[in-house]
């Protein structure tokens, strides 16, 4: 008897379960997707990389530490003779908006020329080349480093108002927003980035139709009768909470900072053929002006 109810008792906990080709959906393959990404934020190439590598639980993000296998000497040749590219989006991107001469003014207490490069060095505030420099606190060199980042500005455009992007490793990030926040007094938030959280397969289930019809297959449509296409929500970043704000402004002087991780990817492309396989991947756009 007591073999005989366990038997039931399975064959009930199986019929729970969805078969793989269900579970292969790709609706219900996202919403699983993101339900993993709760603790940590998975990069664009998560798949590729979990595939082949071991996968380590950093900063917030899921990242690949080593391969699976032994491809030291494939890596070596692309370095050498071809090209490799490596994922680095799980930097932090900080996007600084306002008058150059205020951005300038600021931002020269926390670098200094001794240490070589600023940021308003000619050829980087030009918008054609990238800088590097560390940072310390504000009127505190050389005491109280911060960390090294790396910057862009965007070119100019004619008016006075410059855009500039500072990427700063994950762990430094929390450090460096702070005193940028400090230093242009940007206390109030200029907008609430406010995530819905991230619902599972069931829910998603729910929220389309089922439409039948004999000698058809069942498609999942939505409501207004199209093919449902399941959306991958981002939750946040592994450097920030979904519910917090993700931009400043400072009212004295009109300057935003934006966070923009996980918005905007970067990719390291080593070797002697990376030019050649830029030209080959971006075409150019055609502008055609107002």
């Amino acid at each position: 008897k007591k073999q005989a109810e366990k038997a039931v008792h399975q064959k009930k906990e199986q019929s729970k379960t969805k078969c793989r080709k269900a579970r292969r959906r790709h609706i219900n393959l996202v919403a699983e997707f993101n339900h993993r990404q709760r603790k940590n934020i998975w990069l664009e190439t998560h798949i590729w990389h979990a595939k082949r590598f071991h996968m380590v639980k950093k900063w917030g993000y899921c990242l690949g530490n080593s391969p699976t296998e032994k491809s030291y000497r494939a890596c070596y040749r692309a370095m050498t003779k071809h090209c490799l590219l490596q994922d680095l989006s799980y930097y932090c991107c900080l996007e600084l908006k306002g008058k150059e001469n205020e951005l300038l003014k600021q931002l020269a207490r926390i670098c200094s020329t001794d240490t070589g490069l600023t940021f308003q060095e000619a050829c980087c505030l030009s918008g054609r080349f990238e800088g590097s420099l560390n940072l310390y606190r504000a009127d505190r060199y050389p005491e109280d480093m911060l960390g090294p980042v790396t910057f862009i500005w965007k070119p100019r455009d004619g008016s006075e108002n410059r855009q500039l992007w500072i990427w700063v490793h994950p762990a430094l990030k929390q450090d460096i927003l702070r005193e940028l926040k400090a230093i242009f007094q940007c206390s109030e938030p200029e907008e609430i980035c406010i995530t819905e959280p991230v619902t599972t397969s069931i829910q998603e289930e729910k929220q389309v139709e089922v439409v039948t019809s004999p000698g058809n297959k069942r498609k999942k449509e939505d409501k207004e009768g199209e093919k449902a296409v399941p959306v991958k929500k981002i939750i946040g970043d592994g450097t920030r909470d979904p519910f917090q704000s993700y931009s400043w402004i400072a009212q004295t002087t009109g300057i935003v900072i934006s966070d923009r991780s996980m918005e905007i990817l970067r990719y390291r492309l080593i070797g002697p053929l990376s030019h050649s396989v830029l030209t080959e991947t971006l075409k150019a756009a055609s502008v055609q002006t107002v």
